[in-house]
């Protein structure tokens, strides 16, 4: 797409080039169920009636909005749009595998680094109750992680118990 940005208006200015670009690309995104053909004759409808009551975004394109070469230009760039989209959207299940992937490996990190960090003191301090409170001989803690299950065993199993009560 950057490419053809670069072969396409090439009279326009730069500024005027990027606001043209940029709101034809959100008309594409916004309307994936309507053809190039449908946006290009949509947006050039538009245009002209804005243009018609002087409330146009692009009073530039007054001058060229029936020019041929600017329609060239704007169904190019609306085809490499729709490219893009369509894309994305093929894109979207490797993208979310993706970051479940990522999320199990923070996980995972997490757990490694836990596992080799002393527990904390409101950790040992909540064991101790949880082990007086359920008459539960009380084990050395090595770890965060060591904690957080026996924490999570008791919680587990002590919940079942008090759910029936």
């Amino acid at each position: 797409m950057y490419e053809i940005k670069k072969q396409i208006y090439l009279n326009m200015t730069k500024n005027q080039k990027s606001a043209l670009c940029g709101f034809l690309r959100a008309l594409v995104k916004k309307s994936p169920e309507l053809s190039v053909q449908e946006i290009l004759d949509k947006f050039l409808e538009d245009e002209k009636y804005y243009l018609e009551i002087n409330a146009s975004r692009f009073e530039f394109l007054a001058d060229v909005i029936d020019d041929d070469q600017f329609l060239k230009d704007t169904e190019l760039f609306l085809k490499e749009c729709r490219k893009y989209y369509d894309y994305k959207k093929k894109q979207e299940p490797i993208i979310q595998a993706q970051k479940e992937f990522e999320k199990k490996k923070r996980k995972f990190l997490q757990e490694v680094k836990m596992s080799k960090e002393q527990p904390t003191k409101k950790q040992l301090y909540y064991y101790e109750k949880l082990c007086k409170r359920y008459g539960i001989e009380k084990k050395e803690l090595a770890s965060k992680l060591e904690a957080r299950d026996e924490i999570d065993k008791i919680l587990s199993e002590h919940e079942a118990d008090n759910s029936f009560e």
